[in-house]
């Protein structure tokens, strides 16, 4: 055995499981500190919390799950319920969820829907609850299903991940908002008369905190709002509606995530237009082709892993009855070369004119 000087053991070395006085001497905090991260419960500050968090993943530590339940009455199980998606962003939110729930010494079910209509996540709640966990978080992005969460919230606690308006996850649809205005006022800077918008599809609140940034930013500058046209996520919906703004002579284009940005440029050089002599065109999301397309795409980083573990924490936080304040969200704006300034033909030609305000849609 190792002098009691030694650092506390990692997986591969020595011949004991790591225990809980191991995680607090790796950490440098005491072992009621370790014991409250690991309950989700008691005042932590954040960057304790993340020393411990961390501790625990390096050493392998895992809490016995059947004497807590003992002693607690819970069954230290997360409950997921998530749409069958190849989304980016729910898919690395679930990651963040399983990876958060780990540290905390939480097991995780996750229930899959193959659709969002509210009767079928009320019964994938509803197998949930026959498995006993302690609360849940929803990934679960339309409004339709939505109602199906509130519902379930009456009978134990869940959270909605990124949440409803103001709702679910503190901060993280108004961080979507003030990340949308600040593409919208950067192809501003950069010359064009106004900004185009192909937003996702109404019925989901990061489509419509998104939206709300740009038309913000807009009406903020005084300019003309266009119509936005919108998408259903894919390259696909963004081809389409990309030749549509594009025939109202767009030279600016903010899409409302990466792939509807990618269908955008497929519309503009398939129409002789070069991205982005003639038109500059944004995304969302940063996802991990966003850096490799020609040109690579101008977009907005979102840590949706961080999403994932915020919804752990407050969920943790609203099991012991606590309000927890997880810290504001910090969207990125990532400026590559697919935004450049308005062409000069446009801007001499806006110059000259004064352009009608368009009709405004939401």
């Amino acid at each position: 055995m190792s002098p009691p000087t030694d650092p506390a053991p990692t997986p591969g070395e020595g011949t004991r499981t790591p225990v809980l006085a191991d995680v607090a001497e790796l950490a440098g905090v005491s072992q009621q500190t370790v014991s409250r991260v690991v309950r989700g419960s008691g005042s932590v500050a954040r960057r304790t919390r993340e020393r411990v968090e961390q501790a625990i993943a390096e050493l392998g530590y895992q809490p016995n799950a059947a004497a807590r339940a003992l002693v607690t009455r819970r069954s230290h199980r997360i409950g997921v319920v998530a749409a069958s998606t190849s989304l980016y962003g729910p898919a690395l939110t679930l990651v963040g969820v399983q990876e958060a729930a780990r540290a905390a010494g939480y097991s995780v079910t996750v229930v899959m829907v193959s659709d969002l209509l509210p009767t079928t996540v009320a019964e994938a709640f509803q197998e949930l609850r026959g498995q006993t966990v302690d609360g849940a978080i929803a990934v679960v992005p339309e409004d339709a299903s939505q109602a199906a969460v509130a519902a379930t919230d009456a009978a134990f606690p869940c959270v909605l991940a990124p949440g409803l308006d103001g709702a679910g996850v503190p901060d993280a649809y108004w961080s979507e908002v003030a990340a949308a205005r600040a593409v919208t006022e950067h192809l501003l800077a950069l010359g064009h008369r106004t900004v185009h918008h192909v937003g996702g599809p109404v019925d989901w609140a990061e489509s419509r905190a998104r939206s709300t940034g740009w038309r913000t930013a807009l009406v903020e500058a005084r300019r003309v709002v266009p119509r936005p046209v919108r998408g259903d996520w894919t390259a696909a919906s963004g081809y389409r509606a990309g030749r549509e703004v594009l025939a109202a002579g767009a030279t600016a284009i903010f899409c409302g995530n990466d792939h509807m940005a990618i269908g955008v440029v497929r519309a503009a050089t398939e129409g002789g237009l070069s991205v982005p002599g003639d038109v500059s065109v944004v995304g969302f999301d940063d996802v991990p082709e966003a850096a490799y397309l020609n040109p690579p795409l101008t977009t907005v980083r979102q840590d949706f892993t961080e999403i994932g573990r915020r919804c752990v924490r407050v969920l943790l936080g609203r099991l012991n009855r606590r309000v927890v304040e997880p810290g504001a969200l910090t969207p990125e704006l990532v400026v590559r070369q697919s935004t450049g300034p308005a062409p000069v033909a446009a801007v001499t030609a806006a110059a000259g004119t004064d352009a009608p305000r368009s009709p405004v849609a939401g």
